[in-house]
């Protein structure tokens, strides 16, 4: 007995020294500090220039969200970095090995691409699985019933981006993971997707309404010094001079400004076609959802699930039955398993 409970309590011990390890220690690798930097950069935009003014700037339900992005960091932290390891890919690449003779980490053309296209196949990859299994949610009512506490939202904001139940991230992961190791993505580069994507998935969320010239801008610019710093393996940039470098972001910009604005509201999600998303009336012909997408907006126009019929700023949020579903987050992480619908 004496020797269970030490286990137990050497278990969490350890697991507390990773944590302190994650966020003291990782730099500019804590996904954390990473959490915290994003949500005050969306918070302070919020209170800067809201798109709904006469929302509080601690909207009803901030301080419940706000639990639950650390609640889910720590979810995330345990399912992809220590579940998600070195040790599974290779145990998933041993197994098709044995079945079929193919070594898919040998074989995968990406194992000896440049980074930036390996960032680049692994985010549209990941966001095309994710539109999936996000329609998924939306038609099996089984999933419906975790997926509902994420709708649960009545003001939006960036953090209601992490609101949603543990078993979301339990689907989403089991189902996104198979196609990313085929890809041979390892933990580095999918921390990198990953923190790009937690972006814009806060500003998808936000109360905030931002020309897409400026969104085009900030996307070529963070582009751009992702080049200059060498996180996208382009050494030619990293190793030229300032003049090159500053004359290449500003370049980038203009193409943001002039060009890639045009195309932006077909090719990324924003809060003015996400909020239809969360809307409580649905379209007659689109019962099951609208607007699935949570990086890319390109998979809803290909594929005919598109809709922003007119300014969604001031809709009705939620669902049906929205006003009884339960409010405190014991309550909804328990929701869809133990509660009766």
């Amino acid at each position: 007995m004496d020797s269970l409970l030490q286990g137990i309590l050497d278990s969490y011990s350890g697991y507390a020294n990773h944590l302190y390890q994650e966020i003291f220690f990782n730099g500019t690798r804590s996904y954390f500090w990473w959490l915290i930097i994003v949500s005050l950069f969306f918070l302070g935009l919020e209170w800067i220039k809201p798109w709904r003014k006469d929302q509080a700037k601690f909207r009803k339900d901030f301080w419940l969200d706000f639990f639950y992005m650390f609640f889910n960091f720590f979810l995330f932290w345990l399912l992809i970095y220590n579940a998600a390891s070195d040790v599974v890919v290779m145990f998933f690449n041993d197994l098709v090995l044995s079945l079929t003779g193919i070594d898919l980490q040998s074989s995968n053309p990406l194992v000896s691409a440049p980074l930036w296209l390996i960032l680049l196949v692994g985010f549209i990859v990941r966001d095309f699985v994710q539109w999936w299994t996000h329609r998924l949610l939306h038609r099996v009512p089984f999933l419906w019933n975790f997926h509902k506490v994420h709708h649960s939202v009545r003001e939006m904001g960036f953090a209601a981006h992490l609101r949603y139940h543990w078993m979301e991230t339990v689907v989403y992961r089991s189902i996104e993971y198979i196609p990313l190791a085929l890809l041979g993505l390892n933990l580095h580069d999918f921390f990198i997707i990953h923190i790009f994507t937690l972006a814009v998935g806060h500003y998808n969320h936000s109360n905030i309404s931002i020309s897409p010239k400026w969104t085009g801008l900030f996307l070529c610019i963070v582009i751009g010094l992702s080049c200059i710093l060498g996180i996208a393996d382009i050494s030619f940039l990293v190793d030229s001079s300032i003049a090159l470098k500053l004359g290449f972001i500003i370049g980038l910009a203009f193409f943001g400004y002039f060009v890639l604005s045009r195309a932006m509201p077909y090719l990324f999600n924003s809060p003015e076609m996400h909020i239809w998303h969360h809307s409580k009336t649905l379209p007659d012909d689109h019962q099951y959802g609208v607007n699935f997408g949570l990086s890319l907006a390109i998979w809803d126009y290909a594929f005919g699930t598109a809709h922003i019929p007119h300014s969604g700023r001031d809709i009705s949020l939620g669902f049906e039955g929205v006003e009884d579903f339960p409010k405190s987050f014991m309550a909804q992480a328990s929701y869809g398993i133990t509660s009766k619908k």
